[in-house]
């Protein structure tokens, strides 16, 4: 749907790589069903806010909430948008430089904090190889900030490891010199990480392994996940539930008692609703359904196209907690595991 222009050879030799790891699963499960008639209008209407909507630095919201800015970003990338060729390929490549030119080059940090480092590195890592970055900079960018995506996560993966070594519980919290963690951070940087680990960069077995235990280690046997300070702690959050589930998956822990668990907990509850950080919770929620349960998904899926097709304001736009762009973008890529265009929403 969204693939109307002439794909890159870059881009070409990219999805056949996807296509290549994929071919080894199911094909029911690869493909999936019959994409819900809302998704492609809800999704066309609201890239069209965020593209309406991106400053002319290439940001959304502002310069220090890089995270946002790697949001929105990854919403282009999750529609099939070629970022070489494609309509959008300006605004795909502005905000890529502006994640790049945000990052403390002494010590690799993408501020305002652990949470927008984390989504930040995410989305590069799902741009690293799909963008031609000969054509990344325009020659308007002040001297000296240049620098390759790879080298931009690289600094990042060593800012995050070296974080992460400093805190006794093996997690991350909004600092990267914060000594205490919770599992909602965590779990933000840990997918950066496993990302990062997915596109071909070296992210440390020990890294990844010390913060899935401090998940492990906050999951309940009922599938309930604490904030922080072991099991009990910070209320109920089908939120949290999610985010464990997901980092399992894709973490290569489906074997765990705490990944059946954590999904079980959330697929038994497929009708509710988050009244705090909705779309956090949409996002994490589509993409643990996807990769725990495909038939929950399906079912899940259909009923929350149908339900954002309501909410979406007359201009594409979602109000969130973190403002527009953020509602718009984190409402999008809970929808965008119908298209399966981002490496790291392979079933894994």
């Amino acid at each position: 749907m969204f693939l109307k222009t002439t794909l890159s050879p870059l881009l070409m030799a990219f999805f056949a790589s996807a296509i290549a790891v994929a071919s080894a699963q199911d094909p029911e499960v690869r493909l999936g069903g019959e994409i819900p008639a809302e998704v492609d209008t809800v999704y066309e209407r609201g890239l069209a806010y965020l593209a309406r909507t991106q400053g002319e630095d290439g940001t959304w919201r502002s310069r220090s909430e890089h995270g946002i800015t790697g949001i929105c970003l990854m919403a282009f990338l999750a529609s099939g948008e070629d970022p070489n060729y494609g309509a959008h390929r300006h605004r795909i490549k502005a905000a890529l430089r502006a994640i790049i030119e945000g990052q403390e080059r002494d010590t690799g940090f993408i501020p305002n904090s652990m949470y927008h480092h984390g989504f930040a590195m995410l989305a590069l890592a799902e741009a690293y190889g799909a963008v031609d970055e000969a054509t990344l900079w325009d020659g308007n960018e002040a001297a000296g900030v240049r620098q390759s995506i790879a080298t931009t996560l690289e600094k990042a993966i060593e800012l995050a490891v070296n974080a992460q070594k400093a805190n006794r519980w093996g997690g991350w919290r909004y600092s990267p010199t914060s000594t205490d963690a919770d599992t909602s951070v965590t779990g933000s940087v840990l997918m950066g990480l496993l990302a990062c680990r997915n596109a071909g960069l070296t992210v440390p077995e020990s890294t990844i392994g010390d913060a899935l235990k401090y998940l492990q280690r906050n999951t309940a046997s009922s599938g309930f996940v604490a904030y922080s300070g072991g099991i009990g702690g910070g209320g109920e959050s089908m939120a949290r539930s999610a985010v464990a589930t997901l980092v399992y998956a894709v973490g290569h822990q489906r074997e765990s008692e705490e990944f059946k668990s954590a999904l079980a907990h959330i697929s038994e509850r497929l009708d509710h609703r988050e009244t705090a950080h909705t779309h956090y919770f949409y996002y994490y929620m589509a993409q643990a359904l996807f990769q725990g349960n495909p038939e929950a998904w399906d079912r899940w899926n259909r009923s929350h196209a149908a339900m954002l097709s309501e909410q979406q304001a007359p201009d594409g736009s979602f109000p969130g907690s973190y403002g527009e762009a953020y509602g718009t973008a984190m409402s999008l890529l809970s929808l965008a595991l119908n298209y399966r265009f981002l490496p790291i929403y392979e079933r894994f």
